[in-house]
């Protein structure tokens, strides 16, 4: 009776499982944390090892997908955001260097140094990060060391989850409080973001005249906004083999996310497009399965060899950037916790830093424009800092880390 459709219930149920359970605790307890708990002790128990293929979401959702979210996270996000998020990439770098600092420091004085050096640019960013260190130490001879990055990979979330949401809903809370100090006259239409002197609701890019005229509502259907997107999202998977001169290759969905904001900015694509067009929780979801079917390589002999030194590596490496994010909270004169939040994408980056913020924001907020106030501050940080640590950083550790095998 198993096919493609049952499945496809599978991953649904594990997955509104975990949606409940963080609306039930107001975002406390994760989505992704629990949907990510349920499939690893489904794949030990009952659910096929391939169930998430089965359920035809691969290779839609590692491919397609996951472009066409990046390049929609661009129509989200406005320049002027972007080009604010410096201090996001300076917190991030900082809190990434606090990891590897703690962790080569302390961390050999307890455990194999070379599951310090395979472990710690998985930790720090994702799967590019995990298979180069993987195939370096098949290289070496090293196939503990081999299993313990690919491994680190697929638990590292644990850690990272609970620790986000709680470091976004303290910074959520504190923002609601300036929210109704500042916005008591805030109302009208959804979306911009408050003007905390005037207490208004603002568009930062709404109401400027675009280069390019608007379609007529008849003519902008699901498909043909689906379909710009996919030709932006097209542009950047070109731009992603480009071999530029001195600073050699830009990941494509870094690509992705620069085009999307620059052809939001001339009206070519709609502001928040995926949800405008109703195909963003379909998309969502079949990403998620795809960050989610890369558990099913955990065994419980393998986590159960290995949980030692990965617990202290996890540990250290996480007090380390939280020590770091703490200086340099301070000398950006921005939260703590948002600081400490966008660094701790690095343990799992896109598209579960968008889930969460979310999800907090969802939990949080009473009112439609409450919620507008939290994701216009929270949103754009976690967005940026997933392709600061993941995207970006952590492949550059991992090639350095390479040659220390």
């Amino acid at each position: 009776m198993y096919n493609f459709a049952l499945a496809f219930v599978a991953c649904a149920a594990a997955y509104i499982i975990g949606e409940v359970i963080s609306t039930a605790t107001k975002a406390w307890v994760p989505s992704v944390f629990v949907t990510a708990v349920l499939f690893l002790v489904g794949y030990w128990t009952i659910l096929p090892r391939d169930v998430i293929t089965d359920a035809a979401m691969l290779p839609f959702g590692s491919t397609l997908g996951l472009y066409l979210i990046i390049t929609h996270m661009g129509t989200v996000i406005s320049i002027k955001q972007l080009l604010e998020q410096w201090k996001t990439i300076v917190a991030c770098l900082v809190g990434l260097a606090g990891m590897c600092i703690f962790a080569l420091i302390l961390c050999p004085l307890i455990m194999d140094r070379n599951y310090v050096i395979a472990g710690l640019p998985p930790l720090t960013g994702g799967i590019v990060a995990a298979t180069t260190m993987m195939d370096a130490a098949n290289n070496a001879g090293l196939k503990e060391a081999a299993v313990f990055a690919i491994t680190m990979y697929c638990v590292q979330g644990f850690a990272g989850y609970p620790l986000t949401a709680v470091c976004l809903q303290l910074e959520g809370k504190k923002l609601l409080k300036d929210f109704h100090a500042s916005a008591k006259a805030a109302a009208g239409a959804a979306g911009g973001s408050i003007d905390t002197v005037n207490g208004n609701l603002v568009s930062d890019e709404g109401n400027k005249k675009k280069l390019l005229p608007e379609l007529p509502a008849k003519w902008n259907t699901t498909v043909m906004m689906l379909g710009k997107l996919g030709l932006v999202a097209f542009m950047a998977t070109i731009l992603g083999g480009i071999t530029f001169p001195v600073i050699g290759k830009i990941s494509g969905a870094i690509w992705a996310l620069l085009l999307g904001i620059i052809f939001t900015f001339i009206g070519f694509l709609d502001e928040n497009v995926l949800n405008k067009s109703n195909s963003y929780g379909i998309v969502m979801f079949a990403l998620m399965m795809y960050i989610f079917d890369g558990l099913k390589d955990c065994t419980p002999e393998m986590l159960l060899n290995i949980i030692g030194p990965m617990i202290s590596l996890i540990v250290i490496g996480v007090a380390g950037m939280g020590l770091f994010c703490f200086i340099v909270a301070k000398i950006l004169k921005k939260s703590f916790w948002l600081t400490f939040a966008t660094a701790l994408t690095a343990l799992y980056g896109f598209p579960p830093n968008a889930v969460i913020t979310e999800n907090t924001c969802n939990a949080l907020a009473s009112t439609p424009e409450e919620k507008d106030y939290l994701m216009d501050r929270m949103f754009p940080p976690m967005i940026v800092g997933g392709f600061t640590t993941v995207t970006i950083t952590s492949v550059l550790i991992a090639g350095a880390f390479a040659k220390m095998l």
